[in-house]
This record gives C-alpha cells, structure tokens and sequence, in this order.
C-alpha cells in the first residue's frame, strides 16, 4: 500500500505554500490559527471520510492513510488528523457539525486527566468516558497547558457531570483511543519518515576532514538504523490504517501504534547526534520534528500501553500468537 495519492499529493502542495516551518513556529506561539485552518477547510480535507451525500470524500481509511502521513511529514500544528475522524463519528451519530478544529480525547484508562496533542489551537473537544461522547467547547474543556517549549499538547480533565456539553452521543468505549492511536500511527511514520531525510541531506552536506561526515562509517551505520525504523514505523502505520472502512481494527492498530511510537526514541536521538550542535538549535527545523514525536509517540497510549493490549489479546487466545494474527492479516482473501 503505497503512502501516496491523488488526496495526499494534493494535500502536499498546499502545505508546501500554507504550513512552513515558519508557520508551524509562529503557531506555536500563539499565532491565530485562522488562515491556516481556513485553507484547509476550503481545500475540503477535514470532510475526507464524510459520505459524498454530505459533501465529503468518502474515502476508506486505507486511502486516508497517506493523507494522515503527509500531515505528519509537515509537523501540522493545527488538530486537521483529529477533525477528520471527529466530523466523520459526529455526522454518523446525526450531531450537527461545528465549524473550527475538533480535538479528541479519550478517558477508557480510568485516569482523571489525558494529555491531547496538537489541542491548542483546538475550538473543539470531543470526549469519550466509557461509552459517553461530549462535544464541548474548547472553554468548556477546561484544557490546560503542560508548560514545555512550544508544546501544543494540552491537559484535558475527565468531564464531569457540570460539563456543559453542545451535542451527547454513544459509541463503543475505546472508540476514541483507538481512533487516535490509527492517525498518530501514520502522523508518526511521516515525521519520522522527513527527519530521516532532513538527517541524510545533512550527511551529506558537512564536510569534515575533507569530505561529507556521511562517508564516515559510523555515521552510515547510525543512519542505517535510523532507516530500519523509517521503514518499519510506516508499514506498522500502513497495518494500522488497513481496513476498507473508516473505523480500524483495534489489534491492528495496536501493532501499529507500538511499532511507530517504539521508533520515536532511537530515531530522534540518532538524528540529534548525527546533526550535533546546530541539531539542538531552536533555529534549526530539525527541533520541530523530534518534539513532535515525543508529543505523538505518548499521544492516545504509549508503546507499553498498547503491547499490554496486544498482549492481552494474544493469552486470550492461547491457540494464535502475535506472529500468526499479523500473518493472518497478510495472507490473501479467498476471494483475492
């Protein structure tokens, strides 16, 4: 399954013009979001999964996919991955939809408050306790800020039952953490996939000692293992967003997050040492990316989060284990 097509391709271009390093940056000091947003709601992007009764595109999650990956390939400042999703699950449970970014978030852990990436800019919330969905302003959300540089994660508290809500619905409790897990999988596998270049176009453009530092062999070695877990994140993101519909399988997606997530450390550390000094400079892009991944990487459950899901699901069927569901999955359908 390739990460490219006419959606994301599409998608690129615009974000080549409207989301630049310099707007990612300036939005992370509390720019107005607004001509961004407006770029992308007018581009008809935030309405990919709608039916085209509704004016949407109508895509199956595994076409979203490469849309969901070039987000993350231009470090999206702005909840559009979340919106997707949000406008699609509202519009099915009859909720009218509001204009602005819906950011998700999900309370099946027990746990009184979650962290919710890429929120700041966020009119919206959608929220998920159990079974219970709230659609709130982002007033209403009482979301708080964590306090790291340039962080658009904000801390969300656990509803309560004050909580003024626009609009209330049901789905099945997980729906919004797995939903999460499926988009940050692929936002993940495309920041991974730029800092990987943004890496070799610096190896091979420092010199020292006479040549490029990436004709030295270490530096070959440590790219090449930054490139094992390129590749290995974006087809655990591919595995994630396989599904003819617009709502993943959850073991799937728990491969997939685990996977993309799992890659974030090693990644990001080799990319730091390999750029050196300027690596950690706020003025160089490579910052932009890497903390990033540390906001998407923990986004919606860490790597420890869903292998206890996934391993949970393996002791539950004792007779097939982790190896022979993922070979289940690639094996072709009858049909095929």
């Amino acid at each position: 399954m390739p990460m490219h097509n006419a959606y994301s391709d599409a998608l690129d271009a615009l974000l080549r013009d409207c989301c630049t390093p310099a707007t990612v940056r300036t939005l992370e000091q509390e720019a107005d979001p607004q001509p961004l947003w407006q770029a992308l709601r007018e581009s008809g992007f935030a309405d990919c999964l709608l039916p085209e009764s509704a004016g949407g595109a109508a895509l199956a999650l595994r076409e979203l996919a490469p849309v969901l990956f070039v987000t993350g390939r231009h470090a999206m400042p702005l909840p559009l991955a979340q919106t997707i999703f949000a406008r699609a699950l509202l519009h099915a449970c009859d909720v009218a939809l509001p204009d602005g970014p819906i950011a998700l978030a999900s309370f099946d852990d027990g746990a009184a408050a979650t962290l919710v990436a890429d929120a700041r800019h966020a009119q919206w919330f959608l929220l998920q306790d159990g079974e219970r969905c709230l659609l709130l302003p982002a007033a209403a959300a009482r979301a708080e800020a964590t306090g790291a540089h340039g962080d658009l994660t904000l801390r969300v508290p656990r509803p309560d039952a004050t909580a003024t809500a626009t609009a209330a619905c049901l789905l099945p409790a997980g729906t919004m953490r797995t939903l999460g897990a499926c988009l940050h999988a692929a936002q993940l596998a495309g920041a991974l996939s730029h800092v990987l270049d943004l890496t070799l176009q610096y190896a091979n453009d420092r010199q020292q000692f006479g040549r490029a530092i990436g004709k030295f062999q270490a530096i070959q070695h440590q790219v090449s293992e930054m490139a094992e877990h390129v590749a290995a994140a974006r087809v655990a993101a591919q595995l994630a967003c396989d599904s003819d519909g617009a709502t993943p399988d959850r073991l799937r997606v728990a491969i997939g997050k685990l996977r993309a997530s799992d890659a974030v450390t090693p990644v990001a550390a080799i990319a730091h040492a390999v750029h050196g000094a300027i690596g950690i400079t706020e003025e160089y892009d490579l910052q932009l990316y890497t903390r990033r991944l540390h906001a998407w990487r923990v986004a919606d459950g860490s790597e420890r989060w869903w292998s206890r899901v996934l391993g949970e699901a393996v002791c539950a069927s004792p007779e097939r284990n982790a190896v022979e569901l993922v070979r289940g999955w690639c094996e072709p359908s009858p049909a095929g």
